[in-house]
């Protein structure tokens, strides 16, 4: 048994659809409003679930192989939040919430207010959360007897970081490598001008490169992005940025071997619902190619997979039933 641990924030999202994106001091009346649970690392973890449950009903055998965790601050445990955040992962949900830091005497989850432009297909996102941040300490508490969870291998796990407060995050990692030799690391680099998330990167095994971060460096394509931070990241085996419809590239370390997949084929048109989250669900696919299928799926399919997968997310509202598309996906399940 393997497992998938997401550190990351879990947010309540209320998402606001507009024609287009007000201009200030100005009135605008939305077309439609959503209120979701949301969160990088909550979304990949719905997401990836979705790609066991798949699996195992397909009857493949890597879904009943991980075992997936949440760690995140969240309000006390008998807040109605809390609850609504436990129901969003779905009936019989296999995402264990049961490490994850409770705030006692705190009611609100943290808020994310999302408009999204009809006109542009793009989101603005404005959060908010008075939960204290996780601190070391509480991180070291959450996870030094994971395996004591069923069968769980303690040194047999993956860890994946959002890349929130980068000097908690490093110092979490540097934990890992001390007491978890086998443990592996993940990271996402993702949000422009935050500071240290390249420290992050030179610590992690695999590296995820947002869009928005890349271009922010002045990075000209993702493949610019990964040739680039192969002399930063040193000790990854594989870096990976998304870059919207163009899909995204993969540079596998210490060989050099690039792969790039687009979002799209030649002539094919995509209509886009819903790009929120669309970057979590490529995250989600590539986890479940490296975690489930590191002997059968070669890189490209890996990285074709994930790419097909987020296409198919951003043609649809939300993330219920992504998984249940994988049937249609060009590289299948095997």
């Amino acid at each position: 048994m393997r497992n998938l641990v997401c550190i990351g924030a879990c947010y309540l999202d209320t998402i606001l659809s507009v024609p287009f994106y007000p201009e200030e001091d100005s009135k605008l009346r939305a077309t439609n409003l959503q209120v979701r649970r949301g969160g990088n690392c909550p979304n990949t973890l719905e997401v990836f679930q979705q790609l066991l449950r798949e699996e195992s009903l397909s009857g493949g055998e890597a879904g009943h192989h991980v075992k997936t965790y949440l760690i995140s601050c969240l309000p006390s445990r008998d807040a109605p939040a809390t609850a609504t955040i436990a129901d969003s992962f779905g009936p019989g949900s296999a995402v264990d919430l049961s490490r994850c830091i409770y705030r006692a005497g705190s009611s609100q989850a943290a808020s994310s207010y999302v408009l999204r432009s009809a006109a542009s297909g793009s989101r603005t996102l404005v959060n908010y959360t008075d939960l204290p941040d996780m601190t070391v300490e509480e991180f070291v508490a959450a996870v030094e007897d994971l395996s004591d969870d069923d069968d769980n291998d303690d040194d047999d796990t993956w860890f994946h970081f959002e890349g929130r407060i980068p000097e908690t995050t490093l110092q979490c990692i540097r934990y890992l490598r001390r007491s978890k030799a086998k443990a592996v690391v993940s990271v996402e680099v993702e949000k422009p001008g935050r500071e240290g998330l390249e420290e992050l990167a030179a610590e992690a095994d695999v590296v995820f490169y947002s869009r928005s971060w890349a271009e922010d460096k002045r990075y000209e394509s993702a493949q610019h992005c990964l040739s680039a931070q192969s002399g930063v990241a040193r000790r990854a085996s594989h870096l990976l940025c998304t870059w919207g419809s163009q899909g995204a590239s993969c540079l596998s370390l210490p060989s050099e071997k690039s792969v790039s997949c687009s979002a799209t084929q030649p002539g094919q048109a995509i209509r886009v619902v819903d790009t929120v989250g669309a970057g979590d669900t490529f995250i989600a696919g590539m986890l479940f190619g490296l975690l489930c299928h590191t002997r059968d799926w070669n890189d490209e399919k890996k990285v074709r997979f994930a790419v097909q997968l987020a296409t198919l997310k951003v043609q649809q509202e939300g993330f219920d039933g992504v998984g249940a598309e994988v049937a249609r996906l060009e590289c299948g399940v095997s």
